[in-house]
């Protein structure tokens, strides 16, 4: 018996906001709405998928109260796939997100960024060709 990774959920102020800004980080589409939550993904959740194990999690972004007050114990990173690491950090940069410092310190070959809410998360080397 096992279960599956199947969606990754984060607390925010404005679900529309986040959703927007990571289907444009990633790619994605909105595939699903609620009156506090808005779900993004590459493909459309079928039971077939999720069972193979073959796609990959969805984000749900979902309206909390309360703000972001330290630095998040888990985080996305995300590997450029046809731009170098600077390229994409210059567009992360004017889609909204902003350089962070965790503490990580000089000489990293990632680079950490936070989302217009402040969650934090890290380009790493391109898998451009």
């Amino acid at each position: 018996m096992t279960s599956r990774f199947t969606e990754l959920s984060v607390d925010c102020h404005d679900p529309e906001r986040l959703a927007a800004f990571w289907c444009e980080v990633l790619d994605y589409k909105v595939i699903d709405r609620g009156e506090d939550m808005v779900e993004i993904g590459s493909w459309e959740p079928t039971v077939e998928g999720v069972r193979a194990g073959s796609m990959p999690p969805t984000l749900v972004f979902v309206q909390v109260p309360e703000g972001k007050t330290l630095k998040n114990r888990l985080h996305l990173d995300v590997s450029p796939i046809d731009a170098g690491t600077e390229d994409e950090v210059t567009r992360l940069l004017g889609l909204g997100a902003t350089r962070a410092d965790v503490g990580q310190g000089p000489d990293r070959s990632w680079v950490v960024m936070a989302d217009p809410e402040g969650n934090e998360f890290c380009v790493l080397r391109s898998l451009a060709p």
